[in-house]
């Protein structure tokens, strides 16, 4: 599914290049659950923006279904980011203008999903989200648990292929990090992929396999 290649990522002053990735190699088949170690500051966020198409290498090849990233155009890009891939933020993001139903609706709309289709989808991630009694809140009026559940909601009402997870229980106490983590390992086994990115031991080893950056580099 993903295959990267001497990815680099760098910010030049003047003469001076300050590496944040560096001769990054790595495949992600389809079906994997992948997680993403390493301290702050060692280049996994920006890897996993890289992987979303939220941000663009300095150097080398990404290919994405054996599509080449690297080389396509804004508008491609947001069409496969949209089409593919569901992301969860640590901030979780929601639009808080939007009650959670519009917050779940919007990546529907971004696919010209039609309205009936639409109003299924949406009851369907808030009965298995157990949200209805929530729908027409806030996110200002939901508890961080609450709001980190409508994020995940959010980024897989689409039917993703890819889910990207970024520290995804890091604003959680232990037992609504324990659910999400959950839920993750249960989409990955109904086929979705999943790479997330996270300081903590236990979630990573919900994974099936465990990458170690250290100041860009991966770890061999």
């Amino acid at each position: 599914m993903i295959r990267l290649l001497n990815i680099e990522k760098f910010y030049a002053n003047k003469a001076i290049k300050t590496y944040v990735l560096r001769n990054i190699d790595l495949e992600v088949k389809e079906g994997e659950f992948v997680s993403v170690m390493g301290p702050s500051g060692s280049g996994k966020t920006t890897l996993l923006n890289i992987l979303g198409m939220l941000d663009a290498p300095s150097n080398g090849e990404y290919y994405f279904l054996g599509e080449p990233v690297h080389n396509m155009n804004e508008k491609k890009l947001s069409e496969l980011h949209k089409s593919y891939i569901g992301f969860v933020f640590q901030s979780y993001h929601l639009i808080d203008e939007l009650t959670v139903y519009e917050n779940l609706e919007t990546p529907l709309l971004y696919q010209k999903v039609n309205g009936n289709d639409r109003k299924g989808k949406v009851a369907e991630a808030l009965d298995r989200f157990n949200m209805v009694a929530k729908k027409d809140l806030f996110p200002n009026q939901l508890s961080g648990g609450q709001q980190q559940l409508v994020a995940i909601a959010r980024a897989v009402i689409a039917e993703p292929k890819l889910i990207l997870a970024d520290e995804p229980t890091g604003n959680l106490h232990s037992d609504q990090g324990n659910e999400i983590m959950e839920l993750l390992r249960q989409l990955n086994r109904q086929g979705t992929t999943v790479v997330q990115v996270t300081h903590s031991q236990a979630n990573a080893e919900y994974g099936n396999r465990i990458v170690r950056l250290m100041d860009g580099w991966i770890e061999k």
